[in-house]
């Protein structure tokens, strides 16, 4: 089977498109982002691979012209105005989480196979004046375009990270694979895994032992994040002699502003959860019809 075509949109610095390549059945054929930082960071990992600037801009005649061709959408919207820590305007027009609709609108336009979307976990819950009130549009949108979805609270605790970071994770796809009801089998996959992250949280936040033996048990989260096992507080790292170098040193490795490096990492979603959606993607599709 061929590796399907990703088109990352809100690229950022690439998180999305490295954890779904580590599975070895995805590849990206075109980023979008805004940000001139992180496009020197695309350019320096996937140099092939074009990055378009702005995603009201991108068009699927634009793509096509190019000789693109997309199944996978995926997408961390800006989270700006629905985040805790924000002013919460919402999803509207002129805010910048308002480009949530651009999403719909390339999706509407390409209609790929499948839409992975993440943002804050408050999308699930605010406005405060109307708990739910930005998530149903969210889902509005998308079955107004014609997809189901299916979605999770995956915080990075659960692939074995050293801090929490709560976000909710949404996979799309159309509405008419879910109407057939042989077809629907090949997707309860995707549901099932995203539980299983979902159910990771709790034994994550109670101490207990963190995701590991839930499938799949190769994600590369599990060892990548092996230096933080049963730590607690800083001062159980003093004196450890197998932390991970820093990721901030400066101008001495060659990428001088440091302060555009914090911002786009912690920007970033963790890659180890785009690859295990990745794995229940390509499970469901290898599924007979």
């Amino acid at each position: 089977m061929r590796k399907l075509r990703v088109l990352d949109l809100f690229s950022g610095i690439g998180g999305f498109s490295l954890g779904l390549e580590r599975t070895g059945g995805f590849e990206t054929v075109a980023f979008c982002e805004i940000d001139p930082f992180c496009r020197r960071v695309l350019a320096k990992h996937w140099p092939e691979v074009p990055c378009y600037h702005d995603v009201r801009e991108l068009t699927a005649d634009t793509l096509r012209r190019d000789g693109i061709a997309a199944d996978i959408i995926t997408g961390g919207f800006p989270c700006q105005d629905i985040s805790t820590a924000g002013k919460q305007a919402g999803l509207g027009e002129g805010t910048r989480s308002g480009l949530w609709s651009e999403i719909v609108r390339l999706a509407c336009e390409i209609r790929p196979k499948f839409l992975i979307v993440e943002n804050v976990a408050n999308l699930l819950s605010g406005p405060s004046h109307k708990p739910g009130g930005w998530f149903g549009r969210v889902l509005g949108d998308l079955a107004e375009c014609g997809y189901d979805a299916e979605w999770e609270n995956i915080p990075a605790a659960a692939l074995g990270a050293p801090h929490v970071r709560e976000r909710v994770w949404i996979i799309a796809y159309p509405s008419e694979e879910r109407q057939s009801k042989e077809r629907q089998l090949r997707y309860t996959s995707v549901a099932e895994w995203l539980s299983c992250c979902g159910e990771a949280v709790i034994s994550s936040h109670a101490g207990q032992e963190r995701a590991e033996g839930r499938k799949p048990q190769q994600v590369s989260g599990f060892s990548a994040f092996s230096w933080c096992q049963n730590v607690r507080r800083a001062e159980d790292l003093r004196g450890r002699s197998d932390i991970p170098p820093p990721l901030f040193r400066g101008s001495r490795d060659g990428i001088p502003n440091w302060v555009d490096r914090i911002g786009s990492c912690g920007n970033a979603v963790i890659p180890q959860i785009p690859e295990l959606i990745g794995y229940a993607i390509l499970e469901s599709m290898a599924r007979p019809a």
